[in-house]
């Protein structure tokens, strides 16, 4: 689609003449280029770069005085309600009243959004353009001015946060949520089901307002105001040379560990979390489990030489008498595992991740929790090519919390590009998750991604050439996950005649083809300052099959393809549109590491036509393969030996028949009985180099194929064989008998 149609289906009529004049200043560049003759003077240069200049102060002005009325508005909306709560005398209208209102600045703030975006976009492709058409570099010095005008780099947390814990409180009609009303049950009647997700930027402010219609933004101290720091999340992975943990994580093997060192917020906090988290299967009867427990900073690089133990943290903990004695020795028992454990196995810092974390809940109510990370990058930390990175601390110290993290070289850092949903539910058995759950891990806001990992993909993407086995979602990692925009699920504005209407949806526009451009029992939410957490905690990680993941179905698409600019200037890949989802669970286990394209995108702004498709093409780098899901039970095992005894049960049988030739037949009946002994023997070589085969495959994981075409084939052939020559032999006899 090109942009100039993109902008016109996708933009909002009441601001239409605020946006960049995206056309205007393309038919400006044609018109001059095609009356100098192909030629571009320093006077069309002068006048295009003031046309430019005066297109950025109309969006920059227009997006600052937007902004400030939605506070502002908002402001207002907070003071009302809290007079309604006040007062003694309030109905159930005047919080619909403020409920349409906050509908209305909900819509404000996503348009805002998506105006931001689209014109972010519109300046980059038209400087993009007038650098091909004119041979004048232009885009060094514009973006100069656009930094100095970022209107691309409103951050709307702040601004989100407070709309969330207002609207929460209109929704709620200004009273206390009671908690999970089934929160005192057994334990063993709830099913607990997550799924990941990724999420495009252009999606990212879309999705956090749609959430909190449903629910608000969790925040641990709400007497404090909002800092961006208190949104972010730093864990450092450790791992040894081998990959053992990487392997294991990648793999899902029985008892597989991750061990991490976590921190909230800035690097002045003080209190560093070691989290352990280990894997289990569902056949083993136990839950997969995250547990943790606090260390002070500056005590950390002493416990991971051996040095430092929490001994003292112990007869603190039982001198205090605030917690029982099987916490106690269940603290002491993890810190003494995870301690010994990095000592023996030479565990070190290998990768670091950040993010900022928004997480949705309902106060002490854990059916439903979402958490949204968004700016996530993955950090080398290891030492192991030479270069010192984290030396001899446990983690490096050249950076902070200061995304993107400008100063460190390329080979060190990975941008994720999209943002990572989370959705944990926790329903009893039988029970539906809630309708619109289901509607939003449908819609085309998300793009599932079941067990995705970010230590396993910052392995795999930085650390590549230590590593022979790369995560499943590889293959998606070059496509573009955008989707058509479903009617189900979208900002609706109020409208007065009571019904909702699409924010931001133009009269002539067709929906069905717009596309819209874009771990504790608690979610960690927004800190508020230094996290006030449990001292140790243990949390369960659902590993089984969940209703809101694909079916395990491959699906090869074709669809249209646009070249888009990221909003967040990382770097770009190709993209491709894709309208349903790739399921890991079939085979595909030495499709590829790396994606090329046979047919790149097309240079120019206009991008692929609609009906334009691509293909993409998969080749593993020798020694290399994709992982791939495989759950391996018990049963299997035993299915392996069944089938072997049956194979043995048929030999026996044979060997029987051999035996009884051989003792009380002819002559002619004693070489029949040799013949299948052979075969006898022939079956039982064959039933046992298979079964060993098989459970070979079984044991690695290998996704088969586990069937034999020639094997029983053969078989049966020498089979046939033996029985025709015992037929011809005792006709031969039978004919020469007087």
């Amino acid at each position: 689609m090109k942009f100039g149609h993109q902008l016109k289906t996708s933009l909002y009529p009441e601001w239409v003449f605020y946006y960049v004049a995206y056309d205007k200043l393309k038919a400006e560049l044609k018109t001059r280029i095609s009356e100098n003759n192909g030629r571009w003077t320093e006077d069309d240069e002068l006048v295009f770069a003031e046309l430019l200049e005066k297109e950025l102060d109309k969006v920059y002005s227009f997006q600052k005085v937007k902004s400030g009325e939605i506070m502002r508005r908002l402001q207002h909306s907070k003071q009302e309600v809290e007079q309604i709560i006040n007062s003694n005398d309030a109905h159930n209208e005047d919080y619909a009243v403020l409920e349409e209102e906050l509908q209305h600045i909900i819509a404000d703030v996503h348009d805002l959004a998506k105006f931001t975006r689209l014109n972010y976009t519109g300046f980059l492709k038209i400087i993009k353009k007038h650098d091909k058409l004119t041979r004048w570099i232009l885009r060094p010095i514009f973006m100069v001015r656009l930094n100095s005008k970022p209107f691309y780099k409103e951050n709307y947390d702040a601004l989100i946060v407070k709309l969330s814990s207002l609207y929460d409180t209109v929704r709620t009609r200004g009273k206390a949520h009671g908690g999970d009303s089934s929160a005192g049950g057994s334990q063993q009647a709830f099913v607990r089901q997550t799924t990941k997700y990724w999420v495009h930027p252009d999606n990212i402010t879309e999705l956090k307002l749609i959430i909190l219609k449903h629910l608000p933004v969790l925040v641990f101290n709400p007497n404090k105001e909002f800092n961006s720091a208190d949104s972010a999340i730093s864990s450092v992975y450790f791992d040894n040379e081998d990959f053992e943990l990487y392997m294991g994580r990648l793999e899902k093997s029985e008892g597989a560990e991750a061990l991490r060192l976590r921190w909230y917020g800035g690097m002045d906090q003080q209190q560093i979390f070691v989290e352990r988290k280990t894997h289990r299967e569902d056949w083993t009867g136990e839950k997969s489990v995250k547990a943790r427990f606090p260390i002070k900073e500056k005590y950390v690089n002493a416990f991971l030489r051996g040095e430092y133990t929490m001994d003292a943290t112990v007869a603190k903990m039982r001198a205090e008498g605030k917690k029982s004695e099987k916490e106690i020795a269940e603290f002491e028992q993890l810190a003494a595992e995870c301690q010994y454990g990095i000592l023996t196995k030479n565990y070190a810092p290998v990768m670091r991740t950040f993010y900022n974390r928004t997480a949705f809940q309902l106060p002490g109510d854990a059916r439903v929790r979402i958490s949204l990370d968004t700016e996530l990058t993955l950090i080398r930390e290891d030492n192991m090519d030479g270069r010192v990175r984290s030396g001899d601390n446990w983690r490096r110290m050249d950076i902070g919390i200061d995304w993107p993290f400008s100063q460190l070289p390329d080979e060190d850092i990975c941008r994720f590009p999209y943002a990572v949903l989370e959705v944990k539910l926790q329903t009893q058995h039988g029970q539906e998750p809630p309708e619109w759950v289901r509607e939003l891990v449908n819609s085309h806001l998300v793009e599932s991604v079941p067990k995705f990992s970010k230590f396993i993909h910052g392995v795999s993407t930085l650390i590549e050439h230590r590593v022979k086995l790369f995560p499943f979602w590889y293959h998606q990692m070059d496509i573009d996950i955008r989707k058509p925009a479903s009617k189900n699920i979208s900002i609706s504005r109020p409208d007065p005649s009571g019904y909702s209407t699409p924010a931001n949806t133009t009269s002539d526009e067709d929906p069905d083809t717009r596309i819209t451009v874009c771990d504790g029992d608690e979610e960690e939410g927004y800190q508020g300052g230094a996290k006030r957490a449990q001292d140790y905690e243990w949390v369960d990680e659902d590993d089984e099959e969940n209703p809101l993941e694909p079916s395990d179905n491959w699906i090869q698409r074709r669809s249209p393809s646009s070249e888009q600019v990221p909003l967040l200037g990382g770097q770009r890949r190709p993209i491709k549109n894709r309208n349903s989802l790739i399921s890991p669970f079939k085979p595909g286990a030495d499709t590829l590491r790396y994606l090329f394209r046979r047919n790149k995108d097309r240079a120019n702004d206009g991008g692929e036509p609609v009906d334009g498709s691509q293909t993409t093409y998969l080749v593993t780098p020798p020694g290399r393969k994709i992982a791939t899901l495989v759950r391996v039970e018990p049963k299997v095992y035993f299915a392996n030996e069944r089938t072997f005894l049956s194979w043995l049960q048929f030999t026996v049988m044979l060997g029987g028949l051999s035996l009884g030739l051989l003792n009380f037949g002819d002559k002619i009946s004693r070489v029949s009985a040799g013949l299948f002994t052979f075969v006898a023997l022939s079956f039982m070589v064959y039933a046992l180099v298979t079964y060993h085969w098989r459970a070979y495959k079984i044991r690695h994981k290998e996704l088969g194929p586990f069937d034999d075409r020639i094997g029983p084939t053969l078989l049966c052939f020498i089979l046939l064989t033996a029985l025709m020559t015992n037929f011809f032999l005792q006709w031969v006899y039978e004919k020469k008998r007087p």
